[in-house]
C-alpha cells in the first residue's frame, strides 16, 4: 500500500487523524472532514471499529467510503471483541477484495464500558493472534494454515501505550505483536515526553519499526481531568493539569489544549524514533486538527 511505502521513506514525517464512524448511515461529517477540510494537509485516516464499544457504522464500509472519494490513505482499525475467528477471516478477505490494505490489529474495548454492556465478547484471538491471522492471509493461508489461493496483501500494525499502568506487561505485548509480524506502531495519546523516552528506550531493539505517536488536543480542564482519571493508562502530567487549570474561561482552556498539542507535536518532529503522529479530534471537533497542524 501506500501507507507501507511511506513507513519506509527516509525523510517523511507521516500525518494521520482518527476518523470514528457515525452512529446512524449518514456520512457526510465524516466524508467532508476528510475531502475539505482535511484535504492536502494528511497522509492518512485510521477509521476506528466501534470504540468505546459503541455499535457505529462498520470502519470496513466508511473505508471504502472515503477511499472512492479521496486519495487519502485509509488505515482501517479491526478489534476481537466482536467477530469469531470465521467472520474475522471473512471481513479481512473481503476488505483486501476492496482494495483496503492497511489494518490496526487490536483487541478491543470490552462491551461493559459502551451501549451493550450485555453483548457477548468474542475474543476467540486477541490481537497477537490477529496480526499472526492477517500474516498467514498475506501468505494465502487460512488461520489454520491451510491455502486459500491467491494472498491477501496487507500492512498490518498494532496499538500499544508508553502510558500504561503495568509497563513491563504492556512492553511484553509489544515485543510478541512485532514476533507476530506487526510492520508499524500507534501508540495511545502521549502527554509527556519522559514517558514516552522510557518506551523508546524499553523497545530499542526494535528501533526499525515506525512509531506513531498519539496526539489529543485537551478540550477543557475537566476533560484533561476525566482522561487521568477515567481512562486507564491515560496520564497526563501535573505541570499540563496546572496550565489547563489556570486557563479562566471554556475557550481559554481549549487554545491552551491546542497550544499543548502543538508543543508535543513539534517536540516529537525531533525524536529520531518517531515516524510520525495520529491526532484525534477532540468531540469529533476536525477543525481543532487543523489548529494544531498550523
Amino acid at each position: 500500500s501506500r501507507f507501507g511505502e511511506l513507513l519506509k521513506k527516509k525523510d517523511h514525517f507521516i500525518i494521520c487523524v482518527e476518523v470514528d464512524p457515525p452512529f446512524g448511515i449518514s456520512h457526510e461529517k465524516e466524508l467532508k472532514a476528510v475531502t475539505e477540510l482535511l484535504k492536502g494537509k494528511i497522509d492518512a485516516v485510521n477509521i476506528a471499529d466501534g470504540p468505546r464499544a459503541m455499535a457505529r457504522m462498520s470502519p470496513i464500509a466508511l473505508g471504502k467510503l472515503i477511499a472512492e472519494k479521496s486519495d487519502v490513505e485509509v488505515i482501517i482499525h479491526y478489534t476481537c471483541r466482536d467477530r469469531n475467528l470465521l467472520g474475522i477471516q471473512m471481513d479481512l478477505i473481503g476488505a483486501n477484495a476492496l482494495g483496503l490494505r492497511n489494518i490496526l490489529a487490536i483487541t478491543g474495548d470490552p462491551p461493559k464500558m459502551g451501549d451493550y454492556p450485555d453483548a457477548t465478547a468474542v475474543f476467540d484471538i486477541d490481537s497477537i493472534g490477529l496480526i499472526h491471522l492477517i500474516q498467514n492471509l498475506n501468505r494465502g493461508l487460512d488461520f489454520t494454515g491451510k491455502f486459500i489461493g491467491e494472498a491477501t496483501s496487507f500492512v498490518v500494525g498494532a496499538g500499544c501505550n508508553p502510558g500504561a499502568v503495568n509497563f513491563d506487561y504492556e512492553i511484553e505485548r509489544f515485543k510478541k505483536k512485532i514476533q507476530a509480524g506487526a510492520e508499524f506502531i500507534f501508540t495511545q495519546p502521549v502527554y509527556e515526553p519522559s514517558l514516552l523516552e522510557k518506551f523508546l528506550d524499553a523497545t530499542k531493539e526494535f528501533s526499525h519499526i515506525p512509531i506513531i505517536v498519539g496526539i489529543l488536543p485537551l478540550a477543557s480542564y475537566r476533560n484533561a481531568e476525566f482522561l487521568h482519571n477515567e481512562v486507564p493508562g491515560m496520564q497526563i502530567p501535573p505541570q499540563i493539569m496546572e496550565r489547563m487549570a489556570k486557563a479562566p474561561s471554556k475557550e481559554a482552556q481549549r487554545e491552551e489544549g491546542i497550544k499543548i498539542a502543538k508543543e508535543m507535536l513539534s517536540y516529537l518532529r525531533k525524536v529520531e524514533r518517531v515516524k510520525g503522529v495520529y491526532i484525534f479530534p477532540p468531540f469529533g471537533r476536525y477543525e481543532s486538527v487543523l489548529r494544531v497542524l498550523e
